[in-house]
């Protein structure tokens, strides 16, 4: 007899209770059994060996595993990594038992629910002084325009007032749901420019384009005085790629006028970034890097629910970097915000498909959808128009659902 076994996967509440449904088990059992059939696999780093030992006995005593440091067992000072691995039920389990326990064990208790709240959230709503944005099934596309004569891509196209002001106004009737305006490029090997030099390349544009705009618009800015003024002028919100790096007053301007902030990993800065970057561990880095970023703007008084993170493809990466940090996009959830995902036309897609920069719409396309379907919930492009229908497509596909359902 052949029973058809397949694979079958949760990946929410909601999820596991249908799979249990289509079985027909009683509700009662789905209840009981919707945690079981959620798995997670959760790294620490830098755990000593008695801890190791005791994550080690606990999850074996819940029916579950941890892998821990071999010399754990003979070395009391080693310290190592630790991979937990267990239903939704065995680890809040866990975080129970870890709750009276020594060597730090009881932040972990804390922080183990967290990590699976954040791993299944699927909306976010974050408000601006144009509305709200949601970030629900269809992810939100972002509108680039760069005011520079300098940046990889357009440099030069929109540097005019009345260009840049036409190109946010075009991207806005293409369907963009926000629009990124910057006047400083961030190139590789880019230099800075003079705080009164990008805000006469901005302050221009957003004053002639907010006030009639629907749609709230980012400045992209390393420099609080820019950031500042450009606030003033009508913009909605901050996109900071170096993540208060640059100018750390930038998150205090964002908490005053209470201002969405986007906060982007880079290594190094744009002239240096491209020079054999390196990491031991990508995602491990950058979670840290964000992590601690996050805790930066919240002491300057920016709300943890007004923050957005970005991977900085592009910033500091190899292009195997880049493809990893596209494909596994989903393991960002650990940090509980929005995820902004900006591929569009980076050099990464040229070499991937030995094209020129002017020939990358559908590598940027398919690197869109695959950055939707890995967890993003706002893509930075260029192009609004051809992306929209990719985008809204992955989105779908996503959600597994019709968007107006």
């Amino acid at each position: 007899m052949k029973f058809n076994a397949h694979l079958t996967i949760a990946r929410s509440e909601g999820e596991a209770r249908a799979r249990l449904a289509a079985t027909g088990c009683a509700p009662e059992g789905m209840a009981k059994m919707a945690p079981k059939l959620r798995h997670y696999a959760i790294k620490l780093e830098g755990v000593s060996s008695p801890t190791a030992n005791i994550l080690k006995q606990e999850m074996l005593s819940l029916g579950g595993e941890a892998a821990i440091l071999r010399e754990a067992l003979t070395e009391p000072k080693a310290r190592g990594n630790v991979i937990l691995m267990g239903t939704v039920r065995q680890l809040r389990d866990l975080a129970r038992k870890l709750k009276p326990q020594p060597f730090g064990l009881k932040a972990l208790a804390e922080d183990l629910p967290r990590l699976i709240e954040y791993a299944e959230r699927t909306e976010f709503v974050i408000p601006t002084r144009k509305g709200e944005l949601v970030m629900k099934e269809r992810p939100l596309l972002m509108g680039i325009v760069n005011v520079t004569p300098d940046s990889f891509y357009d440099g030069g196209r929109f540097a005019e007032t009345e260009a840049a002001v036409d190109q946010v106004f075009k991207l806005a009737a293409e369907g963009a749901d926000l629009i990124d305006v910057g006047g400083e490029s961030t190139r590789p090997g880019a230099e800075p420019i003079p705080a009164a030099e990008e805000l006469k390349r901005v302050i221009p544009v957003i004053e002639a384009a907010a006030e009639e705009l629907s749609q709230p618009i980012s400045i992209d800015t390393r420099k609080a005085e820019v950031a500042r003024e450009a606030l003033q002028a009508g913009a909605a919100m901050v996109n900071d790629v170096s993540a208060l790096g640059y100018d750390p007053d930038l998150a205090k301007v964002a908490a005053e006028a209470k201002a969405p902030l986007i906060l982007m990993h880079i290594q190094g800065t744009p002239k240096d970034m491209q020079q054999d970057p390196h990491y031991d561990d990508l995602f491990g880095e950058i979670i840290a890097f964000l992590r601690e970023r996050i805790e930066r703007a919240k002491a300057a008084g920016v709300a943890e629910e007004m923050i957005l993170v970005d991977p900085g493809i592009g910033f500091g990466k190899t292009v195997a970097h880049n493809l990893e940090l596209i494909r596994d996009l989903w393991r960002l959830r650990s940090l509980g915000r929005p995820i902004v995902l900006g591929p569009s036309n980076k050099s990464f897609i040229g070499k991937v498909l030995n094209v020129g920069k002017d020939d990358r719409a559908e590598g940027s396309a398919a690197a869109a959808v695959a950055g939707v379907l890995a967890g993003a919930h706002i893509l930075r492009v260029h192009d609004v128009g051809y992306h929209r229908r990719f985008v809204e497509m992955a989105g779908a596909i996503r959600a597994g659902c019709m968007l107006d359902e």
